[in-house]
């Protein structure tokens, strides 16, 4: 059964056109009520008893799930169309609306997730006029133990459990932190008088399930405020210590963590026989969590926030985000855009952000202006995670340009540099990461730049995040046929060989990770397909030669999909069979060097071998005079006659 749509105009606040809506979304809609969360409220008990309702009102959300429950019915879904539509200075808000509801219809994929227990075993970190009192607000709650780093007054008190020593080493997450500590003292609780130290140790090791870093000194973990479990805190702003230890005194018991990547290591590109290649998803991971094992990477899940640069910058497609996965966020976008064009909307633009972003929309709506009509929010779980891909088909899908709301804690290289990708591919001058802290400037920014319209064929963004990429960057340009030049870093490009160097080796096909180069099994010839080249950079490496080098750039037409011949030369004749190996110019390179020249090769027949195949290269080794694979000649059989003769009776 389809869903009844429940509408309010928040006391006339906003605009609300029933028909319009009902027809862009094929959603049955309600009367506009005026207040439906007071005066209408048995309107609304009515539809929630009904059952399949869908309100539009997110802010009261609370409230009607308690009336649901209070009248024993499911409770009902919720939209906010108010705050993200309706209250702007714009006047037509109708095609947002419909953009938005028929968004929300979309069902969200389940994730992967494991179950992380903590047992409540806390260390606090820190000076012990700060850490103790800190210490024994927590020991109602948790099993405390302080770590002294100054040389304070011990407390004589018995609440917590108290050492002094230096930390040397963290490893872990909440539920199974690791230590290691140097200079380790234990408290000796007898004799009177204050409480003394025992003697120091070096190399002690101990585990937590909580760290509060009150020490006012380097992080003990890269990223510290992704580190679940771990808080750090100015000492000197009492405030932060006191709402710290809120938190730390509610990280006790079972917690659900989501598995944001999937990996498959067969795709990775990371290395080949020892030689290291792609290293993106090393060098941008905040917390470390991506470790090198042999040719791949491994992701320690525990430790990924989630942030999703590594799948938006993976080139093979090796790292995947999957909560939500690409292709869930992309038919968001192909929803949003095709229900805001067919309800009358014109050149819409998709404003990325994240719950701080959300927060900022709010209080623009209820403040200021509020968004203008043909901006339409799109709410991610990581920013990060919007890649050039997902930009590209944005545009393609018939938005006229992606603005990303950054909030305080974003990582902005990684996305500044995908911005950069995106724009070279046909992007250009529609991409841009917004950095404002005001509301009020936010949407000034927004009423204020309102890109040219552009016309892109439409395109079903499917597949991976490469072949995502190239439809839309090939429907934003469509007249482009010529190789575009990329950012350094781009997975995007072309192999260029060094005809006079190379030997044709074939060790950078050998090692190609994705198939890029491949040799021809019929001649010498080395032969590349654009598109599927990584840029990983092993071919570069492992050349010995020091023939190729590496070209960022789009090839738009279709040869990117094609061989191309990148080195070719004529193969050389056996000498005794006549059958084609090797190559030409190596073989009577070597020749040459060796023949007559080399200890091993003063002799004509020694000389001959190189020039010959396989095949013939052993029959003449065996049936040589100093064949290699000759025995000592083999003994005669001894006959009965043998042993009589020896016989004396004989």
């Amino acid at each position: 059964m389809a869903k009844h749509l429940i509408l309010c105009d928040c006391l006339g606040s906003q605009k609300v056109d029933a028909k319009g809506i009902a027809a862009a979304t094929g959603l049955q809609c309600s009367r506009v009520h005026s207040g439906l969360c007071t005066t209408d409220l048995k309107s609304a008990a009515a539809a929630i008893e009904a059952g399949d309702a869908l309100i539009a009102c997110a802010q009261e959300a609370p409230r009607f799930a308690e009336l649901a429950q209070e009248l024993g019915a499911e409770a009902p879904e919720f939209i906010d169309i108010r705050d993200r539509a309706g209250w702007s200075d714009d006047p037509i808000t109708m095609p947002k609306m419909a953009a938005l509801i028929a968004e929300s219809q979309i069902a969200a994929p389940s994730y992967k997730s494991v179950d992380v227990t903590s047992e409540g075993i806390c260390l606090v970190i820190g000076r012990a006029d700060i850490a103790v009192p800190a210490a024994e607000k927590l020991a109602e709650t948790l099993a405390v133990t302080v770590l002294i780093t100054d040389d304070g007054d011990l407390p004589v008190t018995r609440q917590v459990e108290v050492v002094r020593g230096r930390l040397k080493r963290a490893t872990g997450t909440l539920g199974n932190f690791s230590l290691n500590l140097d200079a380790l003292q234990m408290l000796e609780p007898g004799g009177r008088g204050g409480f003394g130290l025992g003697a120091p140790r070096d190399n002690a090791t101990t585990t937590c399930d909580v760290i509060l870093d009150l020490s006012g000194g380097t992080s003990l973990f890269p990223a510290p405020h992704k580190r679940d479990g771990y808080l750090r805190v100015d000492p000197g702003d009492p405030l932060a210590i006191a709402a710290a230890v809120h938190e730390a005194s509610q990280m006790v018991g079972t917690f659900e963590k989501p598995l944001h990547l999937v990996l498959e290591q067969h795709l990775c590109a990371h290395s080949r026989a020892g030689q290291i290649g792609c290293t993106r998803c090393l060098d941008v991971c905040p917390t470390s969590a991506i470790m090198p094992a042999g040719d791949h990477v491994e992701i320690d899940p525990m430790v990924c926030a989630g942030c999703g640069a590594c799948s938006a910058l993976c080139p093979s497609g090796a790292i995947r985000y999957d909560a939500p996965p690409v292709d869930h966020v992309l038919r968001r976008v192909r929803v949003l855009a095709e229900t805001y064009l067919a309800a009358g909307g014109h050149a819409p633009r998709l404003l990325v952000h994240d719950d701080h972003g959300t927060e900022m929309i709010a209080l623009a709506a209820r403040f200021g202006r509020g968004l203008p009509a043909d901006v339409i929010p799109l709410a991610v779980e990581a920013l990060a995670g919007f890649g050039h891909a997902e930009m590209l088909a944005s545009l393609a899908s018939g938005f006229q340009a992606v603005d990303i709301i950054a909030a305080p804690r974003t990582e902005r290289d990684p996305i500044n540099a995908e911005i950069a990708l995106a724009a070279a591919m046909g992007g250009v001058d529609r991409l841009r990461l917004i950095d404002l802290a005001d509301p009020d400037a936010l949407v000034d920014l927004l009423y204020a730049a309102r890109p040219a319209p552009h016309k892109a064929a439409p395109v079903l963004a499917m597949g991976s995040r490469r072949q995502i990429a190239r439809l839309a960057a090939k429907a934003l340009l469509p007249d482009a046929t010529a190789p575009m030049p990329l950012p350094a870093g781009a997975p995007y490009g072309a192999v260029l060989v060094n005809t006079d160097a190379c030997t044709l080796c074939m060790s950078c096909s050998s090692l190609c990770p994705n198939g890029a180069l491949i040799d021809n099994p019929d001649t010498p010839q080395l032969r590349f397909q654009e598109d599927a080249c990584l840029q990983c950079g092993i071919c570069e490496t492992i050349c010995p030669e020091n023939a190729i080098t590496l070209e960022p750039r789009f090839n738009p037409s279709d040869a990117a999909l094609g061989l191309t011949v990148l080195n070719e030369e004529e193969p050389f004749p056996c000498i005794e069979c006549g059958a084609l190996f090797g190559v030409k110019s190596t073989i009577e390179k070597i020749s040459a060097k060796l023949a007559g020249k080399h200890s091993m090769f003063m002799e004509t027949g020694a000389g001959r071998l190189i020039q010959m195949c396989d095949n013939c290269r052993i029959q003449a080794q065996y049936h040589s005079q100093n064949n290699p694979f000759a025995s000592a000649e083999r003994p005669r059989v001894r006959t009965t006659d043998d042993y009589l003769t020896k016989r004396k009776d004989h």
